[in-house]
């Protein structure tokens, strides 16, 4: 049986480089980064040359770089700080968030009244600028809005430019869930009035649970995570070093070999887009994700013609057949529920058929994306 993976929006394969650094530390730098001696120095140097090499490559300063353990912690961290510390009483987001933001702001809601406010979506999915900035000159209270950058399931491209400056222009804090697009995508802090950002390295070929808050300075958020000085008591705990040294090397290469990664994936995406819709002409594209100027290169969200009672074994099939791929967002899986994204852009006959998300690497082949389709094609056409 074939085995191929199509699953990297979920999580990427470790590149062997980042392993053998993280096994390097863990076998030799094991000191404490509290500590003040020798051991605890050399650790201490790993975690603030990796914040070094963060800030540098999105133009931003090392204390604007705070280690998390993920996105999902570094976008609760954020939101909630924001409405704890920064006076924020409105939160303006989409109903096609990742669950690490809507559910967080159905807390704040109930925990601290925050009023939601959800932009309403275009046809394809992709927020309507012009209702982002009516609910933003809507009244005076101070508003953050947190919108993704890339969508994690539909693969489609929020214009960051313009929302910064939107919210710039009325006053608005400005959160993105980036962890889709740190690693995939140049980023200028500078450039793009961004207040807050977040990453996670096992989606750019690092390590799970690692990841990064970019908060910009001179805000008003205190410690999220009390205890201890680490983080400039930001966020307290002894860091996990080894993952720390995974998610520079990661990162770094991320962006040394971004344009030629970029430019192979992004023909594998369309290979597979082309081949596909050869085999199955019905097939559909969901959201923007045919269209590589406004969604990402990295996934495509395809469904298919056949009947829901057909499609309740599609995807036993397809892991009988040896292919990882995602019915939706990867965090969702086992939970028994329809994708929320797709429930808000698809219509009600396409909501009826099963939608199915691929997603690609710099592993990926073309002779793998043969073998993907031609399963396909076979179990449509029974």
């Amino acid at each position: 049986m074939k085995s191929v993976y199509f699953d990297s929006a979920a999580t990427t394969r470790v590149r062997s480089e980042v392993i053998s650094v993280m096994q390097d530390v863990l076998e030799n730098q094991y000191g404490n980064p509290s500590s003040t001696h020798a051991f605890g120095r050399a650790s201490k140097s790993i975690i603030e040359t990796t914040r070094k090499a963060i800030a540098k490559e999105l133009n931003a300063s090392p204390q604007e770089i705070i280690f998390t353990s993920g996105g999902t912690e570094a976008d609760n961290m954020i939101l909630r700080c924001a409405v704890r510390d920064a006076n924020v009483t409105t939160i303006i987001t989409s109903p096609i968030e990742h669950h690490a933001v809507l559910h967080t702001v159905e807390e704040l809601r109930n925990e601290y009244d925050v009023v939601i406010e959800y932009v309403k979506l275009q046809e394809c999915g992709t927020p309507d600028y012009q209702d982002l900035e009516r609910l933003l000159k809507a009244n005076n209270e101070r508003k953050l809005v947190s919108l993704m950058h890339v969508n994690n399931e539909v693969g489609n491209i929020l214009d960051i430019a313009k929302v910064s400056l939107l919210c710039k222009t009325n006053n608005a804090l400005f959160h993105s869930d980036t962890v889709q697009s740190i690693g995939h995508f140049k980023w200028d802090v500078q450039e793009t009035p961004i207040d807050f950002m977040t990453a996670a390295a096992h989606k750019f070929h690092g390590p799970k649970g690692i990841g990064f808050a970019f908060i910009r300075k001179n805000n008003s958020l205190k410690p999220f995570i009390s205890g201890g000085s680490q983080e400039r008591g930001f966020r307290a705990g002894t860091e996990s070093v080894h993952n720390i040294k995974g998610l520079e090397t990661a990162f770094v290469l991320a962006y040394q070999n971004l344009e030629e990664e970029r430019s192979y994936v992004e023909e594998i995406k369309d290979y597979f887009k082309t081949e596909i819709k050869k085999a199955i002409p019905e097939i559909k594209f969901n959201g923007n994700c045919s269209d590589n100027s406004k969604s990402t290169y990295t996934l495509l969200n395809i469904c298919l013609p056949m009947s829901a009672e057909k499609a309740l074994t599609l995807q036993f099939q397809l892991d009988l057949k040896g292919i990882a791929c995602s019915k939706g967002s990867a965090c969702q899986s086992g939970s028994g529920k329809g994708s929320h994204v797709l429930e808000q852009i698809l219509c009600e006959e396409d909501k009826q058929k099963p939608s199915v998300r691929f997603s690609f690497c710099k592993y990926n082949t073309k002779e793998e994306i043969d073998y993907a389709i031609s399963v396909l094609k076979e179990f449509v056409e029974k």
